[in-house]
């Protein structure tokens, strides 16, 4: 479940460090009420996609001081591989096990795949600290269990879009899309920070006139964390509107927020794919 030995720090406090904001999300909930337990994030809540960052003294520092770490896995972290090889914490990696759609990493974003990585962390702390591992668990249940809910309300609420065609902005909503059975037509960066090519905004506008000309519906996202100033260039050209989806890589510090990001992603659909 677990990689590496740990033991308590001198000050007495367990200290898990999850690598960046999702995964952090999930400890508020797993680590309420346990003793002695102290958490904290790795890459800062505003930072987006890991694959914006890079690693940095400071890191460094709270790497070493951690007895655990949880990471996503699936190639999220590849910015701290070898520092993660000098830690000498455990480290628990949350979408081991999970089946990946093309290596994709964005577990989380789908709620089964969430609620699949919050399951694998609980058991994995509940392994490494036996005093608090019943609190682990029970947490875990309690969230999964409104996860879950939240799902099974996406998936009746989405269930007469099902089989309409999306472009989102980048690719993390492959398991969101399948969990809900929307159709992933495109993505606007391939890759993550690189703006898309002339070429590519071509493309991307030939399909959707195509779509169109077919009396298809397609709508067009963008993300919270990122410019929508490629999404704003087709829709002016195709007469789509610009919706947002949050990947939920970003947002507050409570443990709500991945649920009440997901409702709002739910309303947000429901819009889009109405109008």
């Amino acid at each position: 479940m677990f990689t590496g030995c740990s033991k308590k720090k001198a000050d007495g406090n367990f200290k898990i460090t999850a690598t960046f904001y999702p995964l952090y999300i999930m400890l508020l909930n797993i680590t309420e009420n346990a003793q002695d337990v102290s958490v904290q994030m790795l890459a800062p809540a505003d930072t987006g996609c890991l694959h914006d960052y890079s690693i940095t003294t400071k890191d460094m520092k709270l790497i070493t001081k951690s007895d655990i770490i949880i990471v996503n896995g699936a190639g999220m972290e590849d910015f701290i591989d070898k520092a993660l090889e000098l830690s000498k914490g455990s480290i628990i990696t949350a979408a081991e096990g999970y089946p990946l759609i093309e290596d994709n990493a964005h577990i989380w974003v789908s709620p089964k795949g969430a609620a699949f990585e919050v399951n694998r962390i609980a058991e994995g702390l509940a392994e490494a600290d036996a005093k608090n591992a019943d609190v682990y668990r029970e947490n875990a249940r309690i969230y999964i269990e409104k996860i879950n809910s939240l799902s099974e309300k996406m998936e009746k609420e989405l269930s007469p879009f099902a089989g309409t065609a999306i472009i989102t902005f980048h690719e993390a909503f492959p398991y969101f899309a399948s969990e809900f059975g929307l159709n992933l037509t495109a993505v606007i960066e391939r890759e993550p920070g690189t703006e898309p090519t002339q070429k590519e905004l071509s493309d991307l506008m030939k399909l959707i006139r195509t779509k169109k000309a077919e009396n298809q519906k397609i709508a067009l996202f963008a993300e919270p964390q990122y410019s929508s100033s490629a999404a704003q260039i087709i829709a002016k050209e195709t007469g789509l509107k610009v919706y947002q989806l949050d990947p939920c890589v970003t947002g507050k510090i409570e443990k709500d927020a991945y649920l009440n990001a997901m409702e709002h992603n739910l309303q947000t659909l429901k819009t889009a794919l109405s109008d």
